[in-house]
């Protein structure tokens, strides 16, 4: 298969991605599971914006803060400064944020801010945002998408990318050549025993990226989340209770049914917290009490949560719900710069699969989304302007079809064996950077 550009991920970085591309370049888009499983459209609490000049301060200290100071500068800038004309597109692209009666944003609160700027929807942010960006791909004639079809490898040569080998649904193993190959492929949950993260999200880019040497950084910082719906059955994707209900004053009891901690410290302080109190008690979760917040807001703001704790059998507005630490997030990644670039050449790395430094050892409340949006942006806008400046196009096409020709796609067929040399890899990589004993890679 030929196309100019590879897109691997249908999350919301790589649909954005797609969307900033030129409509005359052909585009592949290939994902591991379906286009709508993906990390993305589980995002519940919003995505935070730059609402105004006196609050860039603020909003740049809260997000170093809550990084331990071992951010990119750079990057958090970046991501500020960009988050205005991102929220633009996604309005324009048909998403629907809470607003007032006067038609303004809404703006919410989670923990580790220091003031209320995130926009949101409901309580299903990142459904409404990637389900939008979704059906925008959906209408473009230059954009072919493939579901359950699975990287398996690069092809590359002298540090630079010409395409990937992928397992697609029929079962057959071919190789796509491209242009310029984008991976946006998740983060790493699925290697760990309890995690917010659908399970197929094992890490896999990055094991092809330490197989073909290109750089990694920050591979141990893993975030976990205070506040899941805890379940015995270990097998369960966690379900997340949302950092905006706190926000919105939800309380933490320990198993006296005593508040013992403030509600909005940063995730992993919080994390240490809770993990301290169930030592103390001897329990294996906390409780969370939503009856703070008044029945109406609760109703409107957070449906899917409500919902979802009725389907578990508990009722929010009567009694207490029980929550866990999981694993949720991946700070680290493939190594990329400002414009998304990898260290390989023709190769970019967005969302939670890259990282640029903006998260630094702790990522803040709903950056996620922002940051996947702003630097996939960055990363189309790298290509286009790569495109107009690069005379070699067809003899390195023609080199890419060769390399792609004299690949034996038999190796390949073992996919079990592979899936477990990659996870094994990456295991090796990340030294657990977690309080959390029970969360077991």
């Amino acid at each position: 298969m030929k196309t100019d550009i590879l897109i691997v991920g249908s999350g919301c970085s790589g649909l954005y991605c797609a969307l900033n591309l030129p409509k005359d370049k052909q585009i592949v888009i290939i994902t591991k599971a379906d286009l709508e499983s993906n990390d993305s459209f589980l995002a519940q609490g919003g995505m935070c914006m730059w609402k105004e000049e006196s609050d860039y301060d603020s909003y740049f200290e809260d997000t170093m803060k809550a990084g331990h100071y071992e951010n990119d500068r750079k990057s958090v800038e970046i991501m500020i400064k960009s988050s205005p004309d991102v929220v633009s597109d996604l309005v324009g692209y048909g998403v629907d944020f809470q607003r007032d009666e006067n038609g303004e944003f809404v703006f919410t609160r989670e923990g580790g801010h220091s003031a209320n700027r995130i926009v949101f929807h409901e309580d299903i942010t990142g459904k409404e945002i990637t389900s939008k960006l979704l059906a925008q791909v959906k209408q473009l004639t230059n954009v072919t998408m493939y579901e359950y079809t699975k990287m398996l490898d690069i092809i590359e040569k002298d540090n630079r990318c010409y395409g990937a080998v992928a397992r697609f649904e029929d079962g057959q193993i071919k190789t796509i050549t491209a242009d310029y190959v984008v991976l946006a492929t998740g983060g790493v949950g699925g290697l760990y025993k309890h995690s917010t993260n659908f399970r197929h999200l094992t890490g896999d880019a990055l094991a092809i990226s330490m197989k073909h040497g290109i750089e990694l950084k920050n591979v141990d910082y893993v975030q976990i989340h205070p506040t899941t719906l805890y379940s015995e059955k270990v097998e369960d994707r966690s379900f997340l209770i949302s950092e905006s209900v706190r926000g919105e004053g939800a309380k933490l009891y320990d198993k006296e049914m005593n508040r013992f901690v403030d509600e909005l410290l940063p995730r992993d302080l919080l994390t240490a917290k809770i993990k301290e109190q169930m030592d103390k008690d001897k329990t294996e979760h906390v409780w969370e009490d939503l009856r703070t917040i008044p029945a109406q807001e609760l109703e409107n703001h957070f449906p899917n949560i409500v919902n979802q704790c009725k389907i578990s059998g508990y009722d929010v507005f009567k009694e207490c719900i029980p929550v866990v630490p999981a694993q949720h997030y991946f700070m680290g990644g493939i190594k990329v710069d400002y414009e998304s670039k990898t260290s390989m050449e023709h190769l970019y790395a967005v969302g939670e699969t890259a990282c640029n430094g903006v998260h630094g050892k702790n990522r803040l409340a709903s950056n996620s989304l922002l940051e996947s949006l702003v630097f996939a942006k960055r990363a189309a806008k790298d290509i286009i302007s790569d495109y107009g400046i690069d005379n070699e196009a067809k003899n390195e096409a023609e080199l890419g079809q060769k390399l792609a020709d004299e690949i034996d796609l038999e190796k390949y067929a073992d996919q079990k064996a592979i899936a477990r040399e990659y996870h094994d890899m990456v295991r090796r990589e990340i030294k657990e950077f977690s309080v959390v004993a029970a969360m077991t890679i």
